[in-house]
């Protein structure tokens, strides 16, 4: 019998309802049928699951959502043409410009361009100007599917060897471009039908960053953007940036004398007596936890024998990211984690099941190789500390092993002030060590302490460790932005390659499970994240001067000094400012440095006993009694208050 063709197909909308077109009819088509607002609003379609072009012809049968603006599909597509926009906009300017790759990301996008010299400011705002011009002019944006001859071609033509470099990588015969006006780009899209959908948007900086990422590869210069469906959205984005500019810890690190940088030991912070007084209080809190929950201190060396580490996995799993040296011919490399030494100790010893858990804390000093172009300030360094710990443990104790540390995890958020906290379940990776059914049996495990909690959290496929799954504890800082701080991690493989073991209650030896477990995480990424989360103003029990006693004229000096020290032998941080100045430059000083209270002393507070309190953020309360200020203080300080306001008012 001869085919039976038809003229029309059947497609399915999000409501259940289906629709008849004539064959070869695209998502515009089905957008034009349904109504002339959702013609205009539409971006992009959803075919079958998949985010597609408008322009796409339908399959008969298809599921289809048509993109709009509030379409949880729409951002990325949004995002990702604006890149292109951007590239459209520096290669009319700057015709000799080689471009690279332009993805969309979390608020926004980036593409990287080769431009023989970094872009200034200037460029930036001519760029931008560029692409409102070209939203304008409203440009068609069409796919073409092409050879990849035709398209190395074409690329070769512009000079774009890194496009070039590109399609030679993509397997297969063919590739398909984009081109909107005189400006094609290599790209597997969907995109907008037209640069007229576009225009919320806003250069924002430029950066280095390496071709594909790799430091061996050319420095591009990468154009950031923001980008939103709405002026309201990008306007309180960029309000937001502009807050996150005022907290940056590295340039509040620098006013407030906590830390430095040095060109010759890049990437390691030096803690300077300031930043040295946090640290140390962090490090007594974490220990204060410790006592609470059973962990034992211990010390571990600094550099190990390679073998430890081929033992460990890490030599094979982690050395491109380790520092090494030759000592009398044998090879040796410092530690980038504690977990193999802590294998080594817990081995060593002998072990009953009544032992157990064995808890072993470690404050020890850790190294790791990050990429010059990925350490930045105190989040991302190359030596640091970690609040780390490692439990082992028997199969039965392993649940409330978890369910202790998510406790303890919520306290020690709770004292900070990270409110808005969220977990992730990372699991099993492509270089994971140990079966699928190990990886499945630990997985279930971890997400049953959390449910048992009625504590929900989300799926990070391939994100685990490669010797276990692991939870990821991630806090919005006051501004909204999302940072990864402890962790909790399920080992099955270490145990097992360091031939550790317990004797049970039936006298044989069994396998312990080892957990490793941080809250703060590294100390310096820490500290750069709660700098930015108090905007510098830490709470008065973490402040490295808790207040500062400001004398009218030099002739109430004395008086300070004896004021400064009765708060002192009370247990105060405090210092006194002796510098010939006026009072007025004395308390903007106290505000900028971020000193929790401002106690100034004249002739009135040296005939009274007092102090006129300043607090920060919030100026002048009212004379207080040097012991009644101490008090209310010390209270604050012991209950780890982050209030600041004074109750004994004179």
């Amino acid at each position: 019998m001869p085919e039976v063709t038809t003229n029309t197909i059947t497609v399915s909308l999000p409501d259940g309802s289906k629709r008849e077109l004539a064959a070869g009819s695209t998502a515009a088509d089905l957008a034009a049928s349904i109504g002339k607002r959702l013609a205009a609003d539409a971006l992009a379609a959803k075919v079958n699951g998949i985010v597609v072009d408008l322009a796409l012809s339908l399959p008969d049968g298809a599921k289809v959502e048509i993109v709009v603006p509030k379409h949880a599909d729409a951002l990325d597509v949004y995002r990702h043409s604006t890149a292109h926009l951007t590239a459209h906009a520096v290669k009319q300017l700057f015709p000799g410009v080689k471009i690279g790759i332009g993805p969309a990301i979390e608020n926004g996008y980036y593409y990287d361009f080769d431009p023989g010299r970094p872009f200034t400011p200037e460029d930036l705002e001519k760029i931008e100007a560029r692409m409102k011009e070209l939203v304008a002019q409203n440009h068609s944006v069409a796919r073409i599917e092409m050879s990849k001859d035709e398209a190395i071609r074409i690329f070769e033509d512009q000079h774009d060897p890194l496009k070039v470099e590109i399609i030679r990588g993509i397997p297969g015969d063919h590739v398909s471009c984009y081109r909107q006006g005189d400006f094609i780009d290599l790209c597997r899209g969907p995109h907008v039908p037209s640069t007229g959908k576009l225009g919320v948007f806003k250069l924002t900086h430029t950066a280095g960053a390496y071709w594909k990422g790799d430091e061996k590869n050319p420095m591009l210069q990468r154009i950031y953007g923001a980008s939103f469906l709405s002026q309201k959205e990008l306007d309180e984005h960029l309000a937001r940036m502009e807050a996150a500019r005022d907290r940056d810890h590295r340039k509040l690190g620098k006013e407030l004398g906590l830390f430095l940088m040095h060109p010759l030991t890049p990437a390691s912070p030096f803690f300077l007596p300031r930043g040295a007084t946090v640290y140390n209080i962090l490090v007594d809190y974490i220990r204060e936890l410790y006592k609470k929950s059973g962990y034992s201190e211990v010390i571990t060396p600094q550099i190990f024998d390679v073998e430890l580490f081929k033992t460990s996995g890490h030599y094979q799993n982690f050395r491109d990211n380790m520092y090494s040296t030759l000592i009398e011919e044998r090879e040796f490399w410092v530690k980038p984690m504690n977990c193999p030494g802590h294998c080594l100790m817990f081995g060593s010893l002998h072990h009953s099941y009544r032992d157990l858990p064995v808890r072993f804390a470690d404050f020890g000093r850790l190294h790791r190789y990050e990429r010059s172009g990925v350490t930045q300030g105190l989040t991302r360094v190359r030596t640091f500390c970690q609040d780390d710990a490692h439990i082992f443990c028997t199969p039965g104790q392993m649940a409330a092993e978890l369910d202790s540390f998510v406790a303890l995890i919520d306290e020690c958020y709770a004292t900070f002030g990270f409110t808005d906290v969220s977990i992730a379940l990372s699991t099993k990776p492509v270089n994971a060590m140990g079966t699928d059914e190990q990886w499945a049996w630990a997985e279930k495990i971890l997400a049953e302490s959390l449910e048992k909690r009625g504590v929900s959290f989300k799926i990070n496929p391939g994100e685990g460790a490669f010797y276990g799954p692991k939870l990821e504890w991630q806090v919005k800082d006051a501004i909204g932005r999302p940072w990864q701080l402890g962790t909790m991690q399920l080992d099955f493989n270490l145990p097992e390659r360091f031939q550790l073991s317990y004797v049970g209650e039936d006298n044989k030896e069994h396998r312990p499970i080892m957990l490793h477990r941080a809250m703060l995480g590294s100390l310096e990424r820490f500290i750069g994240v709660l700098i930015e989360h108090v905007g510098g103003a830490f709470p008065v029990w973490l402040a490295p001067v808790q207040a500062l006693v400001l004398p009218v004229s030099d002739k109430f000096l004395d008086v300070a000094e004896m004021v400064a020290n009765q708060l002192a032998s009370g247990g105060l941080r405090v210092d006194v400012d002796r510098r010939n100045e006026k009072l007025g430059a004395k308390i903007r000083d106290a505000q900028l440095q971020k000193v929790p209270y401002a106690l100034v002393v004249g002739e009135k507070e040296k005939e009274a006993g007092t102090v006129s309190v300043r607090v920060h953020g919030k100026g002048e309360i009212g004379a207080v009694p040097v012991s009644n200020f101490l008090r209310d203080v010390r209270q604050k300080v012991e209950s780890r208050s982050a209030e600041l306001h004074i109750n004994s008012l004179n």
